[in-house]
């Protein structure tokens, strides 16, 4: 976790234990105006937020492949995910990959439209190449 320091976690916010990580993840999501449904995860471990950095990170006891049925996409979760967050951005992003076509492709940003009610979100690769 290479944006997960030992000076960043010192700062953090942790919390342990599926219930009460599945709670923060909402509510994290909520504060950066990003969608509830975006991180569909199992069995998290672990969840700490850093609010002076934006640095968020994620453990769970296996990796889980999820389908967002509206979209028609598969994204993959690994045990980690890591991310720097802001309002309405997700930058940075380790640990996830989403299916297209017949290979899996990192996403490394996620982003809602301005104004965020306009139900519009965008994914970026590390190639620059995105899907909204």
């Amino acid at each position: 976790m290479g944006l997960v320091t030992e000076e960043v976690r010192a700062k953090a916010e942790k919390y342990s234990g599926d219930e009460i990580c599945r709670e923060k993840t909402k509510t994290f999501l909520k504060e950066i105006s990003m969608p509830n449904g975006l991180l569909p995860l199992k069995d998290i471990e672990e969840v700490g937020y850093d609010r002076k950095s934006g640095v968020v990170w994620l453990k769970q006891k296996q990796s889980i492949t999820h389908k967002f049925a509206e979209i028609d996409k598969l994204v993959s979760y690994g045990t980690e995910v890591t991310a720097v967050v802001e309002t309405g951005k997700i930058k940075k992003l380790t640990g996830v990959k989403a299916k297209e076509l017949l290979i899996w492709v990192t996403i490394n940003e996620i982003y809602t439209e301005d104004p965020p009610t306009k139900g519009k979100i965008t994914f970026k690769t590390p190639t620059t190449l995105s899907r909204t």
